[in-house]
């Protein structure tokens, strides 16, 4: 089994804005993939 790897705080506006959609998701990466997107457009180019 891998060990697993330590959480990563992100934005706060965009945990409590994604977690609305968490269920949606079938398993965590599709949720972080869809929680960077979002972050991802919030930040400067």
């Amino acid at each position: 089994m891998v060990q697993p790897r330590p959480a990563a705080p992100t934005v706060k506006f965009v945990d409590e804005y994604c977690q609305w959609y968490k269920s949606l998701f079938p398993d965590v990466r599709s949720f972080e993939a869809f929680k960077y997107l979002h972050v991802g457009c919030i930040s400067d180019l």
